[in-house]
């Protein structure tokens, strides 16, 4: 079966970037059902989230969220100056697995994929692959 790779570019040291899109597309070329849709990101200063999708508010809160739960400045070892953002991309994780059903990805009402930028701006991939049911 298929590995679907795509390439972003984030704009914002940190940030939500929609991947709904991506998934969508994934699904009706592969032409998938029923399965399983992993999305993974292979970056440890990255991540990958699941939450609401109508408020764009929310992505607001949640940026400002991990700056507070992480803020860049601070008494870090890690010489490389992005320790917060290895921390955040601990924290959320790298990957997220959702239920395919009836050939569309089965979310609640308001639920979106999001890629999480905490080191950016940078050109980032993710990868999205499906285990048919």
């Amino acid at each position: 079966m298929t590995v679907y790779n795509y390439t972003i570019r984030s704009n914002h040291p940190l940030e939500m970037i929609s991947i709904d899109t991506y998934i969508e597309k994934a699904i009706e070329r592969e032409q998938i059902i029923d399965g399983i849709c992993l999305i993974f990101c292979p970056h440890t200063t990255a991540g990958i989230t699941l939450n609401e999708n109508y408020d764009p508010n929310v992505k607001k809160d949640l940026v400002s969220a991990f700056s507070k739960i992480s803020p860049k400045e601070n008494t870090y070892l890690h010489l490389e100056g992005n320790s917060h953002a290895h921390f955040l991309s601990s924290l959320i994780g790298v990957s997220k697995e959702i239920i395919i059903k009836d050939g569309k990805a089965f979310l609640g009402d308001w639920q979106g994929l999001y890629f999480c930028e905490f080191d950016g701006p940078r050109q980032r991939k993710f990868h999205i692959k499906f285990i048919k049911a």
